[in-house]
């Protein structure tokens, strides 16, 4: 029971992280900015989220801006033709955020990040979204394999 409710949390707070992350994309401006917003005005929850829900979700949609020079040239390479921004924003942010997971050295295995990702993907974009999201995944994951 206590590792269902784990990861219920870990998911909330990715979709928490993603949904942060879309603030700071279409409103610009600081990240930071943004999760204080997400917290203080947008949860959709009566109560507030468990410090370490909040915690998780900032350190993810943070650390996934700061990488992003690093996140962004392996979407482009793995999708031929197609440049990060000219992807639909969820798609791209959830890409970003699962990606930043990945090249973390964190306890969560990549399959694991990937699952996340493909949930995301059905909760808030398109069934063609979680094929392109779980293929991209996939290829940047044997990249990053292999660079270890």
């Amino acid at each position: 029971m206590r590792r269902a409710r784990r990861k219920d949390q870990r998911h909330r707070a990715r979709e928490a992280a993603l949904q942060i992350l879309y603030q700071w994309d279409i409103g610009g401006g600081d990240v930071a900015r943004a999760v204080g917003t997400f917290f203080a005005l947008q949860w959709p929850d009566a109560d507030p989220p468990a410090d370490s829900l909040r915690l998780f979700a900032s350190a993810l949609a943070q650390e996934t801006v700061a990488r992003m020079a690093t996140i962004d040239p392996l979407i482009a390479e793995t999708a031929v033709r197609w440049r990060p921004e000219r992807m639909a924003i969820v798609d791209r942010l959830i890409l970003r955020m699962a990606i930043c997971e990945m090249l973390r050295e964190a306890d969560t295995p990549a399959a694991v990040v990937i699952n996340e990702a493909l949930e995301l993907a059905r909760t808030f974009s398109t069934e063609e979204s979680v094929k392109f999201i779980n293929g991209m995944l996939d290829a940047i994951r044997k990249k990053l394999d292999a660079q270890r």
